[in-house]
């Protein structure tokens, strides 16, 4: 697995997600449940990541999306 975003917007990891998977691309949402037990202050980013060999195309995809 490869993190191609990092961030504490529930929000904006949501929207990644949602263009990757329009894309065809699956994603895991990683250290969610730490970042909702420390009480989501920020002191624990959630991490978005992608199969290595997914990588590639969903950097594509984020930056034609102006999310790079």
């Amino acid at each position: 697995m490869r993190t191609i975003a990092v961030s504490n917007d529930p929000v904006r990891l949501s929207f990644l997600m949602a263009l990757l998977r329009d894309a065809g691309i699956d994603c895991v949402l990683l250290d969610g449940h730490a970042s909702a037990v420390e009480g989501s202050i920020g002191a624990i980013p959630r991490r978005l990541a992608v199969a290595e060999a997914d990588e590639r195309q969903a950097r594509r995809v984020l930056r034609e999306a102006g999310e790079a």
